[in-house]
C-alpha cells in the first residue's frame, strides 16, 4: 500500500462486538445478531486496533482527514438488517425510495422491486406513493450477486436462473420497477424483457441512486469507465436501450439528503467523478489480480 493512502477516509464499515467475555470484529452488525454477540461501537476511521488480554485498546497513528464513507453500502452492499456508520440501511433505503418519489412520481398499478436490494427503496417509494407495493419478481437465493460475476455470459445466465416474475400479478399492469442501481445496463435489458413477455403493459423504472458514471478504486468491484453505461449514455438513451417507457435516477441531492449523515462525510465518486484521491494510474480488479 502506498503512503498516500494511508489517511483516514473511512470508506469501509467495521464495528467491535462482544460475546461471552471473547471480542469480535465485523463489517456489519448483522453479524453479531447472528451470533448474539453485543455491539460496542464502531471501529473509528484510521484507527488501529489492537485486542489482547487485556481487552480492546486502540491507536490513531495517522493524520485525520475528511471522512469519506461509502455511500453505495447504503444504496446496495450492506445488509438491510444492519446499522452501518451509526445509522439504519434499512431506514436510509425506505428514506431513498420515498424520496424517489417525490421527485419522480409515476402512474402505475404496482411498485415492484428488483429483489433483494431494490426491496426497501420500493417500499418507501409505494408507501409515499399510496401505490400497491408487490414483490411480483421472485428471487433465487442460491445465485449470487450477478454484476460482480467474471464475464457477460456468466452474468446473463444468472439472471435468467436468479429473478422469474409472477405472471398473473404482472399480467395488463402498468409497472414501477424499482432498482438500487443500473451499472452495465445488461442485466438491467434481460429483467425487464422477462416482464414484458410476462404481459406488462407499462414499465417504468426508478433507480433510488444517480448515474453512475465513474468506476471505484476502493474496493466495490465496478467495471471500467468504458462498461458503465451511464457515462456513455444520456437518461433517454438508456430508457430506449432498455425499451422503458420511462426511467428516472435520483438526483444526487436527493440522495445525499435522506443520509443519516451529513454529505461531507461521504465518498460519491462514482457518480461524480470526485475522488477522495486521485488513482496514480488506471485500475481494474482483473489487472491487480494479475499482478505477481
Amino acid at each position: 500500500m502506498r503512503r498516500r493512502w494511508a489517511r483516514t477516509y473511512g470508506w469501509r464499515p467495521l464495528c467491535l462486538g462482544k460475546l461471552d467475555g471473547a471480542y469480535v470484529v465485523a463489517s456489519e452488525t448483522c453479524a453479531l445478531d447472528l451470533i448474539r454477540a453485543e455491539y460496542l461501537r464502531d471501529v473509528e476511521p484510521g484507527e488501529v486496533l489492537f485486542i489482547d488480554e487485556k481487552g480492546p485498546h486502540s491507536i490513531k497513528p495517522l493524520p485525520q482527514t475528511r471522512h469519506a464513507f461509502c455511500i453505495f453500502e447504503y444504496i446496495y452492499f450492506a445488509r438491510p438488517d444492519s446499522n452501518i456508520f451509526g445509522a439504519s440501511v434499512y431506514a436510509t433505503r425506505k428514506a431513498l425510495g420515498a424520496q424517489l418519489a417525490k421527485e419522480y412520481p409515476v402512474n402505475a398499478d404496482l411498485v415492484v422491486p428488483i429483489p433483494d436490494s431494490g426491496n426497501f427503496a420500493a417500499l418507501g417509494f409505494a408507501q409515499s406513493s399510496s401505490i400497491p407495493f408487490e414483490p411480483a419478481i421472485i428471487r433465487n437465493h442460491y445465485i449470487g450477486r450477478t454484476f460482480i460475476q467474471p464475464s457477460q455470459a456468466v452474468r446473463d445466465l444468472g439472471v435468467k436462473v436468479k429473478l422469474n416474475p409472477v405472471k398473473e400479478l404482472i399480467k395488463g399492469k402498468r409497472i414501477a420497477i424499482i432498482e438500487d442501481s443500473i451499472v452495465r445496463g445488461t442485466t438491467s435489458k434481460a429483467r425487464l424483457r422477462t416482464l414484458r413477455e410476462a404481459g406488462a403493459r407499462e414499465l417504468h423504472m426508478r433507480v433510488s441512486c444517480p448515474p453512475l458514471i465513474s468506476p471505484c478504486y476502493y474496493g466495490i468491484d465496478f467495471p471500467t469507465k468504458e462498461e458503465l453505461i451511464a457515462s456513455r449514455l444520456s437518461v433517454e438513451e438508456i430508457r430506449a436501450s432498455l425499451s422503458l417507457d420511462s426511467l428516472a435516477y435520483l438526483s444526487l441531492e436527493g440522495m445525499l439528503g435522506p443520509m443519516p449523515l451529513a454529505k461531507e462525510e461521504f465518498c460519491t465518486a462514482c457518480f461524480t467523478e470526485d475522488y477522495p484521491i486521485q488513482p496514480e494510474e488506471l485500475v481494474s480488479k482483473e489487472a491487480l489480480e494479475r499482478r505477481p
